[in-house]
């Protein structure tokens, strides 16, 4: 219970408007007693005029009444739809917003011990899970306590005997209720949020292994594995539903009773036939009132499952950072693009193996230097070191001479681009493709960044409105890349690190593609992480990495006489491909 403060303390933002939909959810429920109860009462009233033998009844005002108290009740209600949801809506948006601002700083040292599916599930599923304490709880135990007291006041104008009666029950409903099937169904809130988390997460891994799968007999044992949480799943709703019956069960038996106590308390009194309308008007009242009391005996059923989403998800934001950035900018010339790398040391757990060890790197500016090595040697590692998604375990990297730590987050990314091996395209226009790299890019700059890369075509037709991704204009893997680059230039940062920038291209592709980033990088300080040898021999440096550190370095020319590593990977290759 205690992970719901935080949540709920971010909820004071749009307090206002929460507070609005209460009271207009209480309005709807008032004027559904309101409707109901002169509705009993006029036809009691009609009839016992009429079989009274009084020829003159005013059914004017009654009318007009039931008139006006459904139409009160469907603006209020179609109001309250707008005003709750759209809080609702507004929350969750604020929630995830918060949510994200504590998960980004995170990544990716800090996020490790999180499976992709389970982050994901608690950023969407838990996030939306949060909204039953306001919908489910909250809102419905409000308007209840305060339907209970207008009721209660309201008929003690009538006979105060039964409006104690009426409001007794209704008021041991509220205070009882709750506490009782919150401990009843307690396991079964707390299974559904465990089961529908571990069900998202099986099925996210499911989907993203399909090919394999598809290809390897445990496929199906994937899919029973599914089948049976399902089932477990599906089974702890159902008994959640069992009790949820229960619960209505009790109310409809309540409701009964309450109306035969009215029977009772209203015989006691010697009442004329105009005071008989008066108990139509209350056992119809007491029906009405009684619905609003449906949900307050369900609503903590969902509170324990609440109550686990927001354990979970204070577990993820209780998470620190493991890197941290300097909040001050220093002043030094940015456009500069030297990196020293001394004597690095790194694992990603403090009982796992060192994946880089002793590695020492220097690249001048404007200097391209490759890097080489088998899967596994680190080559990747060392470029998001570089970036500072980890820090090293001992030495230093400086960059233009000061220490990596001491630039700001801002002032880092700003000098430093990155070219990843997969390239994302995001279901959206080409200018907002482009935009992600400078945001205030007018469209002259972007349109030139596409010609100097090859992908003057795309401004065909649409332009820079045309769509990418799905629906739209697909990208081949050449122009994905080329797409990257055009990116990397808006950016326009003086160090380019290249995560495998002609992997899975063909051989044509592979040199145009190289011949582009020679080209463009020019004046950038270059680090090129790359499995293949095309147009290789016209960067500065090569260096060959094996087992976290480098075992070769120099021109083309220099490895090629030493003839160790880098000639017998390249005479490999060569012979590969028929070289």
């Amino acid at each position: 219970m205690k992970a719901l403060f935080p949540f709920l303390i971010l909820w004071r933002r749009h307090r206002w408007q929460l507070l609005l939909g209460i009271l207009l959810a209480t309005l709807t429920l008032l004027a559904s007693v309101g409707l109901l109860s002169l509705s009993g009462w006029f036809l009691a009233a009609s009839a016992m005029a009429g079989s009274a033998g009084i020829y003159t009844f005013n059914y004017m005002l009654p009318a007009a009444g039931v008139r006006g108290a459904a139409i009160l009740r469907t603006v209020a209600r179609y109001l309250e739809r707008l005003v709750s949801h759209d809080a609702t809506f507004k929350v969750l948006k604020h929630l995830r917003v918060t949510i994200f601002s504590k998960i980004y700083p995170l990544a990716p040292a800090g996020t490790q011990q999180f499976r992709q599916g389970d982050l994901l599930n608690r950023f969407v599923g838990d996030v939306e899970t949060l909204d039953h304490l306001y919908l489910r709880v909250i809102s419905p135990m409000v308007g209840a306590l305060l339907v209970t007291l207008a009721v209660g006041v309201g008929l003690s104008y009538i006979n105060l005997q039964a409006a104690l009666a009426v409001a007794s029950v209704m008021v041991s409903v509220i205070l009882l209720f709750p506490p009782i099937f919150y401990r009843v169904g307690k396991p079964a809130g707390e299974q559904i949020a465990t089961l529908s988390s571990a069900y998202r997460q099986q099925l996210t891994t499911h989907l993203s292994a399909m090919s394999e799968l598809l290809l390897f007999p445990p496929q199906e044992d994937w899919r029973a594995i599914l089948g049976q949480t399902e089932k477990k799943w599906l089974a702890t709703q159902a008994r959640q539903q069992n009790l949820n019956a229960l619960a209505q069960s009790i109310i409809i038996l309540l409701t009964g009773l309450t109306i035969v106590a009215v029977f009772i308390i209203m015989s006691r009194h010697q009442l004329a036939q105009i005071a008989t309308a008066d108990s139509a008007l209350l056992i119809f009242c007491v029906l009405a009132a009684f619905e609003s009391l449906g949900p307050v005996a369900i609503a903590f059923l969902h509170l324990s499952e609440v109550s686990i989403v927001a354990e979970r998800l204070h577990h993820l934001l209780a998470q620190t950072p493991t890197v941290t950035f300097s909040p001050q900018t220093l002043t030094l010339n940015e456009t500069a693009g030297e990196i020293s790398i001394e004597d690095i040391d790194f694992a990603y757990t403090a009982t796992g193996p060192r994946v880089l060890h002793q590695l020492t790197l220097h690249l001048a500016a404007k200097q391209k230097v490759a890097l080489l090595g088998s899967t596994g040697c680190g080559k990747t590692t060392l470029l998001q070191l570089l970036t500072r998604a980890w820090d090293p375990l001992t030495g230093a990297i400086r960059v233009n001479h000061q220490p990596l730590a001491a630039y700001s987050e801002s002032q880092l990314r700003s000098m430093i681009t990155v070219v990843s091996q997969r390239v994302a395209i995001f279901n959206q226009t080409l200018r907002d493709n482009l935009t992600l790299a400078q945001p205030l890019a007018d469209d002259a700059q972007l349109a030139e960044s596409l010609r100097v890369v090859g992908l003057s075509n795309l401004l065909a037709d649409a332009g820079l409105d045309r769509w990418l991704g799905e629906g739209g204009r697909p990208l081949s893997g050449g122009e994905r890349r080329r797409l990257a680059i055009a990116r990397a230039l808006l950016h326009n940062a003086p160090i380019w690190l290249l995560d495998e920038p002609l992997e899975g291209l063909d051989a044509q592709t592979e040199h145009l593609i190289m011949q582009l980033l020679l080209k463009v990088t020019e004046e950038k300080t270059v680090l090129m992480v790359t499995h293949r040898l095309t147009g290789i021999e016209a960067v500065d440096k090569i260096c060959i990495m094996d087992q976290g550190h480098i075992i070769e370095e120099g021109t083309h020319q220099q490895l090629m006489t030493q003839k160790a590593r880098y000639y017998d990977f390249r005479q490999r290759q060569q012979g590969q491909y028929g070289l």
